[in-house]
């Protein structure tokens, strides 16, 4: 008889360690062998590192890919995302292609987004072009709203710039990078208030691309109704959806959390909006998620002993449109509510059913594509392997470019293709 999975973390949440207790693994140190370990981004960092790495047997497997920051440090994943647009340019992709003002059609996914100190002369210039606009600053390697600022004036970052340039090299890779990125002033409301969506993505693998979406994800509120007026630029509680911040607000709800099922967002939109239009905006986020996903896959260590769970933060604009605003390599375990806790239990249930199959010691050779009724909660969102072989993914990459009636009907057709072969 097999041995028992043993287990290490450093992330001490309780809806991590009642699934491996549950399933009968034992706990050891990370100085012990061990089979699983749940890690930190930093720990991560101290794995596969070359000073301080070692190398990982088969029977051990960890839940994050060593540059999983290619997608969720907010300045790399916009810089592969723009490398990605112009491959599909080079390649003649009808994907790539762009309306008359040189925007394009169909991967205009995430905002416009520049890299402060670096791009600081182009964001000027585009700050010029509409100077009533509204951008927010959020530094590149930080989480839960921390060091988040909103602007309308070029005079709110000068000092921030001046202090930041320097003709030292070494001072200057020790300043604190930030994006910052043109503000989405018309965010669709509900009952006045913003939010945003929170989305679990599971990859197995980056070459072929195999990944899964979780169907209980959530909305999260601000807690303060919303207003686009500059003089409420401050306030915080209007317009970052963050729990971090959220929860100190006067009107936090410590039942719901401010918290929505996706659920209930896509009956609330089907009811007010129709479920055609319902439909195609769920699909366009399915979409972008997989095309940032192909966006990173070419730079990503795909390596055989990685798994990870990534957290998706989706704004939906009042033309219900979707917008990618960030990724989480650790997107937070920490229960507000008494469903949050459920969710979170589920959701680490159903990951570790996908990564480690039967609770048995890995394999990290395993092909990673377990049968459908081990998902539970999650759902294909994307198989590299089965879209090329049915021919889908050639067809979505390589489409003719003629027209196929109104503005979007060919992503939408594109998708579909795709989401009905990946299902």
């Amino acid at each position: 008889m097999a041995g028992k999975v043993k287990w290490v973390t450093d992330i001490e949440k309780s809806v991590l360690i009642n699934n491996f207790e549950k399933r009968g693994w034992v706990q050891v140190t990370e100085n012990e062998d061990w089979n699983f370990y749940w890690m930190s981004v930093q720990t991560i960092r101290n794995v596969f590192s070359v000073e301080t790495g070692y190398r990982l047997s088969d029977d051990q497997i960890v839940n994050h890919f060593p540059n999983h920051y290619e997608l969720t440090r907010k300045d790399l994943m916009v810089k592969n995302i723009k490398r990605y647009r112009k491959e599909l340019e080079k390649e003649g992709s009808p994907l790539a292609e762009k309306d008359e003002s040189g925007k394009y059609l169909y991967l205009d996914f995430v905002p416009v987004t520049y890299m402060l100190p670096a791009d600081y002369n182009l964001f000027v210039e585009e700050f010029r072009k509409s100077p009533s606009s509204t951008w927010i600053m959020k530094p590149c390697g930080k989480a839960q709203g921390k060091g988040i600022f909103l602007i309308n004036k070029l005079s709110q970052i000068k000092k921030w710039s001046r202090d930041s340039k320097t003709s030292s090299f070494v001072t200057q890779s020790t300043k604190e990078a930030y994006v910052i990125s043109l503000y989405i002033n018309n965010p669709l409301l509900i009952g006045g208030r913003k939010f945003d969506l929170r989305l679990y993505v599971l990859v197995s693998t980056y070459r072929p691309l195999r990944c899964y979406m979780y169907k209980l994800g959530f909305c999260r509120f601000c807690t303060v109704k919303y207003t686009p007026s500059t003089s409420e630029l401050d306030n915080m509680f209007v317009h970052l959806t963050n729990v971090a911040i959220q929860k100190h607000g006067e009107d936090y709800n410590h039942i719901h959390g401010g918290k929505w099922t996706v659920n209930n967002l896509r009956l609330y939109l089907e009811s007010t909006r129709g479920k055609e239009v319902t439909g195609k905006l769920f699909d366009e986020i399915h979409w972008i998620i997989v095309q940032s996903l192909k966006a990173v896959a070419p730079v990503m260590n795909n390596d055989k002993h990685c798994f990870e769970c990534y957290g998706y933060d989706i704004i939906i604009d009042d033309k219900l449109k979707p917008w990618l605003i960030e990724v989480n390599a650790s997107p937070s375990l920490t229960s507000s509510t008494a469903n949050d806790r459920i969710l979170k239990y589920n959701l680490i249930n159903d990951t570790l059913n996908i990564a480690v199959p039967n609770g048995e010691i890995p394999d990290c050779k395993w092909n990673k594509s377990p049968p459908r009724e081990v998902l539970g909660n999650y759902e294909i969102l994307y198989d590299e392997e089965l879209a090329q072989g049915d021919g889908a993914d050639r067809e979505l990459r390589s489409r003719p470019g003629q027209s196929l009636g109104p503005k979007g009907s060919r992503l939408r057709d594109a998708g579909r293709t795709v989401l009905t072969t990946w299902k």
